[in-house]
């Protein structure tokens, strides 16, 4: 499980909305399952169908995070246009099983979380809310 403060969603839907028709992308990081801040990322591909994260951005944000005494939880990203489920394309992308994949989808606002084992299969992760 991964839990998630109102807030924290409220402003990945936010940047999702603002990089939209393109998917925004991100981190989470935090402490025993409790998300305690994002990091906004750029999608360098600036696509619609999926995103990739910069790799200089992605050492900068991992080095300000355990700085912070946070652990990387998720990487987040939106679907601007589909439900939040993992696309043919996100499966073939995700490569640590060990990371959750969040989506947030712009189509029906419907936030999920998602591990990738190495064989590709998809298992879904409860997003807890809370305020």
């Amino acid at each position: 499980m991964i839990r998630l403060p109102k807030g924290i969603v409220d402003e990945i839907a936010a940047q999702a909305n603002a990089e939209a028709p393109n998917e925004a992308c991100g981190y989470l990081a935090g402490t025993d399952g409790t998300v305690r801040q994002r990091y906004p990322m750029t999608n360098v591909d600036a696509s619609p169908d999926h995103f990739a994260l910069d790799p200089k951005e992605q050492f900068a944000v991992l080095k300000r995070a355990r700085e912070a005494g946070l652990t990387l939880l998720a990487v987040y990203h939106s679907h601007p246009e589909t439900p939040a489920r993992m696309s043919d394309e996100d499966i073939r992308l995700a490569n640590d099983p060990n990371t959750i994949y969040l989506i947030h989808s712009l189509l029906d606002g419907g936030t999920k979380g998602f591990t990738v084992d190495r064989d590709k299969t998809v298992m879904e992760v409860p997003v807890e809310v809370f305020e």
